[in-house]
Parts: C-alpha cells; sequence; structure tokens
C-alpha cells in the first residue's frame, strides 16, 4: 500500500499540479490529512481569530492514478477514516451562518472515545467523513476551501467509510487530494467547523473510462448523489434538481418532463453546507430508482 504523508500538502486544486505519488488502478493508498486549521489548534486558549488563514483546508496529494485521461471518472472506494482521541470545532464573529449574532470567538475541544464525541453531557455517535477531497481542474484554480466541479471543500457528510466517490478526470492522471476530515458533521456545517480531526484515510483508486459525469458522485448503500454547488444555497439546489432530473431522464429513457414528474415523487434534496465560499448541496436518488452506473452514464 502506498502511503502520502502530510507534509505534502497542497492549498490550491490546479490543472498542472504536481504529483508525490502514482499508482496503478485497483491500489489501495493512505492519504496522512492534517485538519482543517493544519494543526494550529491545541488547546481552547487559541481561537479562530488567531489561525493563519492561509494554512487552512490543507488537502494531501495529490495522487497520480496511471491511466486516467481527460474524460474519464475516478472512483474512490473509502475504506478506512481513522479517529484520534479529541477534535475541535470553533466559531467567531462573522463566522458561519449566524456570524452576524456571534459577539466573541469559542473553541471547544472534544474528547472521542468508544465510538463517541463528548461534547458536555452530550454522547454523540461518531460518522467520519471527509472535507476536502478533489482532483485537478479544467482551467481555473480553486482554493481547498472552495467546492466546485472538481470536487473540493464539498463537506457532505456521505463522503464517508464505505462510500465511493466519482469525480471527472480533467487531467492526466487525475491528480487527488484530499483533508479536511471530520469525526462528524451535521448537514449545513453551520458555526463553520465540525469536529475536525487529523487523520489517516484509506482509499482504493479506479479508473472509469470515458464517463460522463459533469458534477460529484456520492454513492451508499441505498442511494446515489449528485453534489453540485453554487454562489447561494439556492443555486447549488436548482443545479441539483437540473442534474438529477436529466439523470432520469436518460437513465430510465422517459421524457424529460416524465423525470421532472418523478423527481419530485423520489428525489430528496439536502444541504451539504453553507458556509463556504460556495455553497453545496446533493440530490439523493434511491438506487431502485435509477442505479450509480445511470447516473453516471459510462454505461448507457
Amino acid at each position: 500500500m502506498k502511503s502520502i504523508s502530510k507534509e505534502n500538502i497542497i492549498y490550491e486544486f490546479k490543472p498542472d499540479m504536481k504529483h508525490v505519488e502514482k499508482v496503478k488502478p485497483d491500489n489501495i493508498v493512505k492519504f496522512h490529512a492534517n485538519d482543517a486549521f493544519n494543526n494550529q489548534i491545541q488547546s481552547e486558549d487559541t481561537t479562530l481569530e488567531e489561525v493563519d488563514f492561509s494554512k487552512l483546508n490543507p488537502a494531501t496529494g495529490p495522487l497520480y492514478v496511471e491511466g486516467a485521461e481527460k474524460g474519464d471518472i475516478l472512483k474512490i472506494k473509502i475504506l478506512d477514516i481513522s479517529i484520534p482521541n479529541e477534535g475541535v470545532v470553533v466559531t467567531a464573529p462573522k463566522a458561519g451562518a449566524l456570524g452576524d449574532m456571534v459577539e466573541e470567538p469559542m473553541t471547544k475541544i472534544m474528547d472521542i472515545e468508544e465510538g463517541f464525541c463528548i461534547f458536555n453531557d452530550l454522547k454523540i455517535p461518531l460518522k467520519p467523513m471527509i472535507g476536502v477531497i478533489g482532483v485537478a481542474p479544467e482551467k481555473k484554480a480553486y482554493s481547498t476551501g472552495t467546492p466546485w466541479k472538481h470536487g473540493g471543500n464539498m463537506d457532505t457528510k456521505d463522503i464517508c467509510e464505505g462510500s465511493i466517490l466519482y469525480l471527472p478526470v480533467k487531467q492526466k492522471g487525475g491528480l487527488l487530494a484530499l483533508g479536511d476530515c471530520h469525526a462528524l458533521m451535521g448537514d449545513g456545517e453551520v458555526c463553520v467547523a465540525s469536529c475536525e480531526i487529523s487523520s489517516e484515510v484509506i482509499v482504493k483508486v479506479e479508473v472509469i473510462k470515458k464517463g460522463e459525469i459533469e458534477w460529484p458522485i456520492v454513492e451508499t448503500e441505498d442511494e446515489t448523489m449528485i453534489i453540485t454547488s453554487g454562489e447561494t444555497a439556492d443555486d447549488a439546489l436548482k443545479e441539483a434538481t437540473r442534474q438529477v432530473v436529466e439523470s432520469l431522464s436518460k437513465g430510465r429513457d422517459i421524457s424529460w418532463l416524465e423525470a421532472y414528474l418523478l423527481a419530485s415523487l423520489v428525489v430528496d434534496l439536502r444541504i451539504s453546507q453553507i458556509v463556504d465560499p460556495k455553497k453545496t448541496a446533493r440530490a439523493a436518488v434511491p438506487k431502485d430508482v435509477l442505479s450509480t452506473e445511470g447516473i453516471n452514464r459510462n454505461e448507457n
């Protein structure tokens, strides 16, 4: 198993990134991921306002996958996300959905034990997930704090252990990088952070030749979700709806209008995050209505 150290990090997903490791398809890789603050917060005395923002959201990588070319799909099976014994959540004035109501910063370091995050007297079950994961974009560079069609800071809690993420390949080798792991996160990530952790993430990478996806897709046991982003949450939700209706139309060989009706019966729209430079949503389709292959379109 190849391994990429936490010293190999990027702060931008760029078209011309230089890879730090190379693997063949179907190989397993371990990414040593720093937390969202690049480990700058070690006590509750350190606030978000004291953090060097130029070091936020480091992503470990990039990884070059042999055989991945523009027009393909990179298939990433998330096998394991390790969890340390503590995590941190922060907020500050002007941060998050209610930042205008926050009068002073707060940092909270929480113990993690026996499958739970301890918040005061609450024991919250863990669901480790990856906040930042993406590939090299086609033309424009995006900070690792921003989500878009290449992936990036999607903060989607279904990108978790046992899930499969599909990303559109725009550059040779794909150039995969990831970081900003959470021990758990609620949809929205409303205060601007979640249970932020460093982690060792183990994935299996595969290549689907000549796929046809515009946005990232995540597959769980029962659902497939198209992940979209926009300047506002409404923009993201509208694009997710457009994408899923088109997928239903093509995947089930029905008219666009029939697919629009069907979407209103079976599709769930969900907010991923509302605190990043672009907002992220997802449209979830039951796999018994439309298979992941149907959404990926590579077998239709």
